[in-house]
């Protein structure tokens, strides 16, 4: 197997192993990438390396306890397999992935660049409408969300996730169908609202209690 780095050039080479150490450190390459300040979209070379190369990465990726997998209907190239670290999220950004995933689902159904644009404020709509963010996010909350999201490539943000404000534009790429398939968002939905209407009954009630023990 690994004669076959050998036949390439130096310059290939160097190619193949930043596109292995992206899909390691991403999970997932798309064909389409969008300019974070214009989002114009354009080519992603590491895409076309890892489709050129397909066999050889697959082949190493097996070692490693991993299977590469192609989404030919997004575009994405993407690794699972035991050896692919664990995602691990909390809640409110399992909420905010829910909630990306409806806007998505919706904008789609209109054309053009700007269906799958969004931005906190209007996250921030749609949490309040579905009954999803009852609450407000602290500061810290929204920048573990938006810099996981970034990482794996749910989004695409201009500049630093420090600057992100409520208008903000947001690109929302294809790969929020991986990570939230749409046969399943409709019962996340209502499984996270009961679950969010039970916590603040609970919370309500707690704070009635204690409003009742300081004053008796």
């Amino acid at each position: 197997m690994f004669a076959y780095m050998n036949e390439v050039s130096q310059a290939e080479q160097d190619k193949i192993k930043k596109v292995i150490q992206e899909l390691f450190r991403q999970t997932c390459i798309l064909k389409i990438k969008y300019n974070p300040e214009t989002l114009i979209a354009k080519d992603n070379e590491k895409y076309y390396i890892c489709n050129k190369h397909r066999e050889f990465i697959a082949d190493y990726l097996e070692i490693l306890g991993c299977e590469l997998q192609h989404d030919s209907q997004e575009h994405i190239f993407r690794i699972v397999g035991e050896g692919v670290p664990v995602l691990r999220i909390s809640l409110h950004t399992t909420k905010i992935l829910l909630l990306l995933k409806l806007i998505y689902r919706e904008k789609m159904l209109g054309e053009g660049l700007h269906a799958s644009v969004t931005n906190l404020k209007e996250i921030r709509t749609y949490g309040a409408n579905t009954g999803l963010l009852t609450g407000k996010f602290t500061t810290s909350e929204w920048s573990e969300t938006l810099n996981l999201m970034k990482r794996h490539q749910i989004l695409e943000i201009p500049g630093s996730v420090a600057n992100v404000e409520d208008d903000t534009p947001l690109y929302i790429y294809s790969t929020i169908n991986i990570y939230c398939p749409s046969r399943e968002i409709n019962d996340l939905i209502a499984q996270y609202k009961e679950e969010t209407e039970e916590g603040e009954r609970l919370e309500n009630e707690g704070e009635e209690g204690i409003q009742t023990v300081m004053f008796d």
